[in-house]
C-alpha cells in the first residue's frame, strides 16, 4: 500500500513566507503607520493640554455622530428593502415608482439632497398630516379618533430639530442605495427557486418572504456593512443643517480657539478610529459568509 501521506496534497506556501524565509514585503506596513499615528495622537491627546481640550468637547459630537448613523441606517435598509422588493415586482406601478425614486435620489448630489429633504420634503409631509388632523377636528369626533386627529393638527415642522431632520434626510439618501443592494441580493437567487416555491402551492409574498429574502438578506449583508460605514461618513455633511456632530463640534472647536492643527488631526483620528474598527467587522463577516457558503 502506498504510504497515505505520499498521496495528500501538497499545501501552498503561507503568505510572508519566501523560500521558508520571512519576507518584509508582505507585511502590512499601512496598518502599522496608522497605528504608530493613532498610537502618537493618543499620547498627544493624554499629554499637551490643547489636545485634550480638543478631545474632551467632541467626545459629544462622537455620540451624535453614532446615534445618527444609526437611526439614519435603520430608516434607510427599511426603506431600502420595500423599495428593492417593488423594484423586482411586475406591478407597473410600483416598479415606476421605486424606479422614479432610487434614479432622481442616485441623480442628486447627497448634500443637495439633504437640504431638499430637511426644508422641502420634510415639512411638506408634516402639512399634510397637520391639514389631515385640522380635517378631523373638524369632524367633531371624540374618543380615540378625536384624539388621533387632534395629535395629527399639533404636528408642525418647529416640534422637529435639526437633527431629526439630518436622520430623515440622510436615511432618504441611503435608502437608495440599500434598495438597489437588495435588488441584486433578490435577483441574484435562481428563478428555480421562485418556480419551485410557486409549484409548490405557495404565493408570491410567501416564496419571497421564506424562500428568496432569507437567502438574499444572507448575501447582502456585507455590502450592508459597508454602505454603514460609508453612512457614517457622509453623516459629517450634517454640518450643512449645524447638527452638532463630530465635523459640525470641530468647527465650532476651531473657530472658536484657532487651534486648526490640533481639532482637525483629533476629528480624523476619531473618524478613522471608528471606520476601522467597523471595517474590521465588516471583513470578519464577509470571511464568515464565504466559509458558510
Amino acid at each position: 500500500m502506498a504510504d497515505s501521506a505520499a498521496i495528500q496534497p501538497k499545501r501552498a506556501p503561507r503568505p510572508g513566507l519566501l523560500g521558508g524565509k520571512f519576507s518584509l514585503s508582505t507585511l502590512p506596513w499601512w496598518a502599522f503607520i496608522l497605528a504608530a499615528a493613532g498610537l502618537l495622537l493618543i499620547y498627544l491627546i493624554l499629554a499637551d493640554t490643547h489636545y485634550r481640550e480638543t478631545f474632551d468637547f467632541l467626545v459629544t459630537g462622537i455620540k451624535v455622530t453614532l446615534r445618527i448613523t444609526a437611526l439614519a441606517y435603520v430608516l434607510a435598509t427599511v426603506l431600502g428593502l420595500f423599495t428593492g422588493l417593488a423594484r423586482t415586482s411586475k406591478n407597473v406601478g410600483l416598479f415606476t415608482v421605486s424606479t422614479l425614486y432610487v434614479e432622481m435620489v442616485r441623480g442628486v448630489p447627497l448634500i443637495v439632497l439633504m437640504l431638499y429633504s430637511a426644508f422641502v420634503i420634510l415639512p411638506g409631509v408634516l402639512a399634510v398630516v397637520h391639514a389631515l388632523g385640522a380635517w378631523g377636528q373638524a369632524l367633531g369626533l371624540s374618543g380615540f379618533l378625536g384624539n388621533l386627529f387632534a395629535g395629527l393638527a399639533n404636528v408642525s415642522i418647529r416640534s422637529v430639530d435639526l437633527e431629526a431632520r439630518g436622520i430623515f434626510a440622510l436615511g432618504i439618501g441611503y435608502g437608495a442605495y440599500e434598495a438597489e443592494v437588495f435588488r441584486a441580493g433578490i435577483q441574484s437567487i435562481g428563478r428555480g427557486q421562485m418556480e419551485a416555491a410557486r409549484s409548490l402551492g405557495m404565493s408570491y409574498a410567501q416564496a419571497m418572504r421564506y424562500i428568496i429574502l432569507p437567502q438574499a438578506i444572507r448575501r447582502v449583508l456585507p455590502p450592508l456593512g459597508n454602505d454603514f460605514i460609508a453612512c457614517l461618513k457622509d453623516s459629517s455633511l450634517l454640518t450643512v443643517l449645524a447638527v452638532n456632530e463630530l465635523t459640525q463640534l470641530g468647527r465650532l472647536r476651531r473657530a472658536s480657539t484657532f487651534r486648526v492643527f490640533e481639532t482637525f488631526n483629533v476629528v480624523t483620528f476619531l473618524y478613522l478610529a471608528m471606520t476601522l474598527l467597523l471595517s474590521v467587522a465588516v471583513r470578519a463577516l464577509e470571511r464568515r459568509m464565504k466559509i458558510e457558503d
